[in-house]
């Protein structure tokens, strides 16, 4: 495995991320930032690991610093996960988790509207 395998890896990754999770960046380094904590810690470590083979793929000398086997593992641990997301289903039950804590606002507050009617003597 090369340089450029290395390169092509990341890029996926990058790509998934951009694709399944909505998030912008230049490079994977910068993708990963804004993905922050909505990944995994294991995929968020093995997505980190490949974002610095990616770097030091670049340099020649640097090349021969970087763990093919665990560039590899990383790799396939970050594609099962992101694989796996969908991304209709995360606007869905983002919209449902909305709706249902306005329902909830909603309901305190005519419950409350209510209860101060009834001490009040109007009901």
């Amino acid at each position: 495995m090369g340089a450029v395998a290395i390169q092509q890896m990341a890029d996926r990754v990058a790509q998934l991320l951009e694709e399944r999770l909505s998030v912008g960046g230049r490079d994977l380094g910068a993708k990963l930032k804004r993905a922050g904590r909505i990944l995994p810690k294991r995929v968020r470590d093995g997505a980190d690991l490949l974002a610095v083979a990616a770097e030091k793929s670049r340099n020649p000398k640097l090349l021969g610093q970087i763990d093919m086997g665990e560039v590899a593992d990383a790799y396939d641990v970050c594609v099962r996960h992101l694989t796996t997301i969908d991304p209709a289903g995360r606007r869905r039950d983002t919209v449902a988790g909305m709706v249902g804590f306005v329902g909830y606002g909603i309901l305190f507050l005519v419950i409350g509207i209510m209860a101060v009617l009834l001490w009040r003597g109007f009901l």
